[in-house]
């Protein structure tokens, strides 16, 4: 909807592109790691949390050890 006297807002240029996350998911799995959620913040950045198959109930691991124990 246009406002008489005002531009429209256009819309912020993208942080990340989609050939990233494909690529970036790939190598990932290529690695032989299961993944539990890709998520991708304002500024662009991906991160990819891993599932722990070793385990067996396919749980979701943080990278970090010492919040199992």
């Amino acid at each position: 909807m246009a406002f008489p006297g005002k531009l429209p807002m256009a819309r912020a240029p993208s942080t990340f592109r989609q050939q990233d996350v494909t690529r970036a998911v790939k190598a990932v799995a290529a690695a032989g790691v299961g993944i539990a959620r890709v998520e991708i913040d304002k500024a662009g950045k991906i991160t990819i949390v891993t599932a722990d198959a070793a385990n067996g109930r396919n749980e979701v691991t943080e990278g970090n050890e010492w919040y199992r124990i």
